[in-house]
């Protein structure tokens, strides 16, 4: 079993990633990171127009993705 880091967030990056995939442009990965201002930002712009969703998606596939506590989510 790895060991958290204390930097770390207890959220999977695996499960972000496929909310991303799946829900990006409603925002579903920023619910699920606790960042539900950001996440309803998102519903209502689709996603910032493909754009944001885009760079989340980049963001949680290289582990430089945050939850809301600004702790990185890299455990898969």
């Amino acid at each position: 079993m790895s060991k958290i880091m204390a930097d770390e967030s207890t959220k999977s990056r695996m499960i972000a990633l496929l909310l991303c995939f799946l829900t990006g442009w409603l925002g579903g990965h920023r619910f699920y990171c606790n960042k539900v201002g950001t996440g309803i930002a998102m519903m209502l712009t689709m996603g910032g127009f493909g754009l944001w969703y885009f760079v989340d998606l980049v963001m949680i596939s290289l582990g430089s993705f945050r939850d809301k506590d600004n702790l990185l989510i890299s455990k898969w």
